[in-house]
């Protein structure tokens, strides 16, 4: 599995992270940018079909969001609605190997957002969280 690109989606689709781990310029940030805002809508559509069913909870991984040709976008939302998305390369991920680096994207994410210092739904500019994310994600050789 290769994760391509990191991003931390706020209540109000706002990012407050975005980080691309595929060297390239403007316009190869700016597709990733675009994958992540096309994935919003498959992630308002899982959240929201549950409670259509009576009293159906949402599951926090939602799994598979947005295949596209060359990539495939995976989803974790967070009890407070913080949507976190990963960009993989790797068209063969597994669901479990998805949720367990989903769980410690998220820890990071909660071990940035409890600092007293950061406003809640504001970018993430901390720069032990980046290194955190950039350590967990990129490819180990």
């Amino acid at each position: 599995m290769v994760l391509v690109c990191a991003s931390v989606v706020g209540r109000a689709n706002n990012p407050l992270y975005f980080r691309s781990f595929l060297p390239g310029g403007d316009a190869e940030i700016l597709k990733f940018q675009y994958i992540v805002h096309c994935a919003l809508d498959a992630v308002e559509e899982k959240v929201t079909a549950p409670q259509r069913r009576s009293g159906a909870a949402v599951e926090s991984y939602l799994g598979l969001l947005y295949p596209t040709e060359d990539y495939r976008v995976y989803g974790y939302i967070s009890n407070t609605r913080i949507k976190l998305m990963l960009i993989v390369d790797d068209h063969m991920a597994r669901d479990e190997e998805m949720r367990q680096v989903f769980k410690k994207f998220h820890q990071a994410y909660v071990d940035a957002a409890s600092n007293p210092f950061y406003t809640a739904n504001t970018p993430l500019t901390s720069k032990r969280f980046d290194s955190t994310v950039t350590a967990m994600l990129t490819p180990r050789t």
